[in-house]
């Protein structure tokens, strides 16, 4: 199977990639390395450019003959977003609006789109499911909300979308290929391997929320077990009745910032902490019911916590310095 994938040179999306090949299909890659980073298409078919290129798109589509697109490319950064919410809105809502409806336009039928947790309103239960209340406080995740919306609106009888909500990714690709680049990461793992490797100290962020420990809570899923999620789509497209879903991509366990850190050093060993107040965008947290998941696609999670950290780790030692970077996705 020939697939569009937008956002193919992101941590995620080059995953993605990787774990496509292995299973036989053929990623077709749209980047526009705003974000995205040019050693991820090595090898790889791939074309530089923004997906609100009509001309390009169309071409791509013509000549590739592709029928299923998987949409990852996005601008994720919660503490950008909120410095920078008119890039948000035009990079992640306007222009996907409109590769939407070129796609459409040129014959693709099917839609995976990757959309994130934090639309949830956790305050009532951590644990989330597909119809639990969507509270999105960030201009990013109210962006994913937006599209999810406007996705749902869009499919018809010859039009197909599946929404994924992505819990926290951790890890890199367990083959060596990719995995996360940026210099100065957002992301828990990434700060406490950098904490770790520079003898820096790591700061918590809040430790008032109303968890067990004080500290946020979140479902901590390996890139590799993300990734597969997005083949069992592809694959599973066809059976799948309606137009239109949403499913959480996550382990289905909640851990704390600090249960997390734990892990860390029993992997790794001790570093310096010290906790600090909440940041703007900071949200409590949730963790997935995936049951859906298991339901539709029959997924399910294999990679640990511990093999997210290791793999993170040995992806840094490896790889990372070879890496040009500009920012992650």
């Amino acid at each position: 199977m020939k697939i569009l994938v937008t956002g193919g040179a992101g941590y995620i999306g080059s995953t993605t990639c990787t774990a496509l090949i292995n299973s036989g299909h053929e990623p077709i890659i749209l980047d526009s390395l705003a974000t995205g980073n040019i050693d991820f298409l090595k090898d790889r078919t791939h074309y530089i450019g923004d997906i609100a290129n009509e001309k390009l798109v169309s071409e791509i589509i013509e000549k590739h003959e592709i029928e299923t697109c998987i949409h990852f490319a996005a601008r994720i950064q919660v503490e950008e977003s909120m410095q920078k919410p008119f890039l948000y809105y035009n990079e992640n809502v306007v222009k996907s609006i409109n590769f939407f409806e070129t796609i459409k336009n040129n014959g693709i039928k099917n839609v995976i789109f990757s959309s994130s947790a934090s639309v949830y309103n956790s305050k009532d239960s951590f644990k989330v499911d597909e119809y639990s209340p969507l509270k999105p406080i960030s201009p990013y995740a109210k962006t994913k909300m937006i599209m999810e919306l406007a996705l749902e609106d869009f499919t018809n009888s010859d039009f197909k979308a599946i929404t994924l909500r992505y819990f926290n990714p951790i890890g890199a690709c367990v083959n060596g290929f990719s995995g996360p680049y940026a210099a100065e990461p957002s992301h828990l793992l990434g700060k406490l391997v950098n904490a770790a490797v520079s003898n820096k100290t790591f700061e918590i962020y809040g430790t008032n929320w109303g968890t067990i420990d004080g500290t946020a809570i979140r479902d901590y899923i390996h890139v590799q077990d993300l990734a597969n999620a997005h083949i069992l789509a592809c694959e599973k497209f066809k059976e799948i009745e309606n137009n239109y879903e949403v499913i959480n991509v996550g382990t289905g366990t909640g851990v704390t910032v600090k249960e997390f850190v734990n892990s860390f050093i029993k992997v790794n060993g001790d570093i310096k902490i010290k906790e600090a107040p909440r940041r703007a965008g900071d949200a409590i947290g949730a963790y997935a019911d995936c049951t859906k998941a298991e339901k539709l696609l029959g997924f399910k999670t294999v990679y640990t916590i511990e093999q997210g950290i290791r793999d993170a780790l040995k992806w840094h030692s490896t790889s990372v310095s070879k890496i040009k970077s500009k920012t992650n996705l």
